[in-house]
């Protein structure tokens, strides 16, 4: 019942609508790609419960998973990711999958953190 005509290809985020509040957030990241192993590095530009859009002049494919690590004042957090948005030459968008329970402590500091400021 795709009455769209594809439109949702074009236009990213129709289906990957985000399930909670980002918020500006700057953080060093770190990403394994898990098929091909290879390494991208980056800067958050947000970050939310959910994810984090990574701005990085190198990309992976949509629905590569990767495993990351976001440094931020010291602070690590771990997780599996899936990419779910790519912009070209600006960065992608990365889905959490899994966190490990220290880093998840790590994330939900962060986001407390953020949303005292907005």
């Amino acid at each position: 019942m795709e009455s769209d005509g594809g439109k949702r290809a074009k236009e990213p985020g129709v289906r990957n609508r985000r399930y909670s509040t980002r918020h500006p957030f700057a953080a060093e990241a770190e990403m394994l790609e898990l098929k091909s192993g290879s390494r991208v590095s980056g800067v958050t530009s947000d970050l939310s419960l959910g994810g984090c859009f990574v701005c990085a002049r190198r990309t992976l494919e949509v629905g590569a998973r990767v495993r990351g690590t976001l440094t931020h004042e010291g602070h690590q957090v771990k997780m599996l990711a899936v990419v779910r948005v790519v912009k070209p030459q600006v960065g992608m968008g990365l889905e959490f999958l899994d966190i490990d329970p220290d880093s998840n402590t790590t994330l939900l500091t962060w986001i407390d953190n953020l949303r005292k400021w907005h």
